[in-house]
């Protein structure tokens, strides 16, 4: 607790980039992870001021920064049952709840079409926590099935964490959760779309996003905007406290939980990186005229 927040997550990223093997973790362990989470509370307790999510984020498994922005925001609110539901799990690599499986004991339902990505996350999670793998399931999600999906398999009720990225009916699948309660819930957002429209696809259960071929090079034509999963997240009572580093994986709580230490944002502040602005200028003209559905 003596050395301060930087130099810890300083000693993160010199770990990070000596790591090499793709299916463990990059140096980030738990007793690390703990001292950095500890250095959260005492921030909490002493009602320091919040910290930008760029300056906590560091990956483990994760690919920009949402191993740490996690960390910070549970550091606030605690964990309550140590459940995850992840709808588009891939693979190990790019995980955004690996770590909370591998390091913090989380129980897991890892949801993903692609058969291989699935068999690939069975064998890791075999290797890295062989006395509680997380249940990985291959199969198509859609907003009717995803209930029944979550109740045979156990994950009914309050879970801690909610992650969604299937490039495709996002903002549909979220707004048919009703099984599964959960206190955070991470979504990739379209951000090609801007921070004032309210977009997504309409919903079709078998949408494919490579069938348009708007989507050749990037997938441009799919999910849904920030606006849309913002007012969507209002509505069954959760605010908007950051995004990732680059700006694509927004990040909402519970309404009621730690609103004075994770306040709520702006989604204008979630455009600020070169990336929003290359995707706003140069790719949504290409799908502007698009079938979008706003909501």
């Amino acid at each position: 607790m003596k050395r301060r927040l930087g130099e810890l997550l300083g000693d993160v990223q010199r770990r990070l980039d000596t790591s090499e093997a793709s299916h463990q973790p990059r140096g980030v362990e738990r007793p690390l992870q703990v001292m950095i989470g500890l250095q959260h509370r005492e921030r909490v307790e002493r009602k320091a001021p919040p910290l930008d999510f760029d300056d906590v984020a560091f990956d483990v498994w994760s690919d920009t920064g949402e191993d740490g922005i996690l960390l910070y925001i549970f550091s606030h609110i605690g964990f309550a049952t140590r459940r995850c539901i992840d709808i588009g799990s891939g693979a190990l690599r790019g995980s955004n709840v690996a770590n909370l499986l591998v390091h913090h004991a989380f129980d897991g339902l890892l949801v993903d079409a692609n058969e291989a990505a699935i068999q690939q996350a069975e064998a890791a999670y075999a290797e890295l926590v062989p006395n509680r793998p997380p249940k990985c399931i291959s199969t198509r999600v859609t907003r009717d099935g995803l209930d029944g999906l979550v109740e045979r398999h156990g994950f009914a009720g309050e879970v801690d964490l909610f992650c969604l990225d299937i490039d495709g009916i996002d903002y549909w699948i979220w707004d048919g959760l009703k099984a599964a309660t959960p206190r955070v819930v991470v979504v990739e957002y379209q951000d090609i779309l801007g921070p004032e429209r309210a977009w997504t696809v309409p919903y079709d259960p078998s949408f494919d996003v490579d069938a348009h071929p708007v989507n050749r090079e990037r997938r441009n034509y799919c999910g849904a905007s920030l606006r849309a999963f913002a007012k969507l997240a209002d509505q069954r009572g959760y605010r908007l406290v950051g995004c990732n580093v680059g700006g694509w994986n927004a990040f909402f709580v519970r309404r009621e939980l730690a609103p004075e230490t994770l306040p709520e944002v702006t989604v204008e502040s979630c455009f600020r990186y070169p990336w929003n602005r290359y995707g706003m200028k140069k790719r949504f003209p290409l799908v502007a005229d698009m079938p979008w559905q706003d909501v």
